[in-house]
């Protein structure tokens, strides 16, 4: 650790977006504190390492209260600063709404939502006491719009963007930012992790690029942006038209894409 280094807290970093967002931290002279559901986050931690910083990995499952709770004790035992958080967690569940089984989608509440809040509240009251700190939430372009065949993804990352925008009020006043990130398809596991090969989402070349997307959430939480839509300019323009466009036709066109074929 070098002195008076900066310490950030990312969920959901092995791969994908998390492990991007922790190498970006990593480059500004941030030490990471990295979690994971697998063993991989030691592998992800140690390519970290590589830019000259301390990480500190843990494999928890983000779907209990317990291993959400053990992570915040990990960190917090540390006896560090936190100055940055990434709230990133999360997991989707291709399929009909009348098929697929209720455990999972429980689950993904349980991740999405209810393990979110978890560490948000965790966090934001330890640097409430520092009077200082930016906490990024990772969203989703579809909080934008109903994601039917992603039944209860859709909604539950839609309470993650209202949750960080109203967290962000309350917060001003100790001096903390709340950032939303919004990306779109990105190219990362996340699909082919739902069960979603056999659909639009199952072609990569529809999808932004995950270093992009990462860029683009980071530089919106340093300028104390609330909220950003991450990919190219199609994505953007997409989360332009969802404003105007009614539910019931957003509803269609996404099933178009999501239905399994």
């Amino acid at each position: 650790m070098v002195e008076n280094s900066k310490l950030v807290l990312i969920t959901g970093s092995s791969s994908g977006l998390g492990f991007e967002l922790a190498r970006l931290f990593a480059k500004d002279g941030y030490d990471v504190a990295m979690s994971g559901s697998s063993e991989r986050i030691y592998d992800s931690a140690k390519e970290i390492e590589k830019l000259g910083v301390e990480t500190y990995p843990f494999q928890a499952d983000a779907a209990t209260y317990e291993g959400v709770e053990d992570f915040w004790r990990f960190v917090e035992n540390k006896n560090r600063r936190i100055d940055a958080a990434v709230l990133n967690v999360g997991i989707s569940i291709g399929g009909a709404f009348l098929e697929n089984d209720l455990a999972e989608e429980l689950k993904l509440i349980d991740i999405n939502i209810s393990g979110m809040v978890h560490m948000a509240k965790r966090v934001s009251q330890h640097m409430a006491k520092n009077k200082s700190g930016d906490i990024l939430i990772v969203s989703s372009l579809s909080a934008t719009l109903p994601t039917p065949y992603e039944t209860v993804y859709g909604p539950s990352k839609a309470f993650g963007f209202m949750f960080a925008e109203a967290l962000r009020e309350e917060l001003k006043e100790n001096n903390i930012n709340v950032t939303a990130m919004l990306p779109g398809a990105t190219n990362t596991d996340f699909h082919h992790n739902a069960g979603m090969d056999a659909t639009y989402f199952g072609d990569e070349n529809h999808k932004n690029d995950k270093q992009l997307v990462a860029e683009q959430g980071y530089e919106a939480l340093k300028q104390r942006i609330d909220h950003v839509v991450c990919g190219d300019e199609a994505t953007k323009k997409e989360a332009e038209e969802n404003r105007r466009t009614a539910e019931d036709v957003k509803a269609a066109r996404h099933a178009e894409k999501a239905k399994p074929q």
